[in-house]
C-alpha cells in the first residue's frame, strides 16, 4: 500500500474554491477506486499551504485510477474548474509506504 500526499500552495483569497475542489474529490477520488483520507485546506498558521491525502495498492494501480479519474464527469469537471479559476498556485506529489504499524495495532 503506498500513500500519496500532494502539497498544495493555493491563492489565499480563494480558499473557497479550493475547499469546493476538494469536496468535489471527495466523491470522485474513492468512486475511481483509492482510498481517500481526505483534504486539508488552511486554517491557522500558513494561509497557502493545503493537503490532499489518499492510499493505493500500487503505482501501476495509481495509473489505472488517474486513467478512470480523467474519464469520470465530476473528474474532468473538477480540473477544468481548477484551470478557470487559477486557484492552485503548486502541486507537489509525494509518494510514502507506511513502515511502522498504526497506533493500538499488535505489534
Amino acid at each position: 500500500m503506498l500513500t500519496c500526499i500532494i502539497r498544495y500552495q493555493i491563492d489565499p483569497t480563494k480558499k473557497a474554491a479550493f475547499t469546493r475542489y476538494a469536496q468535489n474529490w471527495g466523491q470522485a477520488i474513492p468512486r475511481c477506486g483509492a482510498d481517500l483520507i481526505g483534504y486539508y485546506a488552511p486554517h491557522e498558521g500558513s494561509s497557502t499551504l493545503a493537503y490532499g491525502i489518499y492510499n493505493i495498492e500500487s503505482l501501476a494501480a495509481y495509473e489505472a485510477y488517474r486513467n478512470r479519474l480523467a474519464a469520470d464527469p465530476l473528474g474532468r469537471e473538477n480540473y477544468e474548474f481548477a484551470q478557470s479559476e487559477r486557484f492552485l498556485l503548486r502541486e507537489d506529489r509525494t509518494w510514502l509506504k507506511q513502515v511502522s504499524q498504526p497506533h493500538g495495532a499488535p505489534a
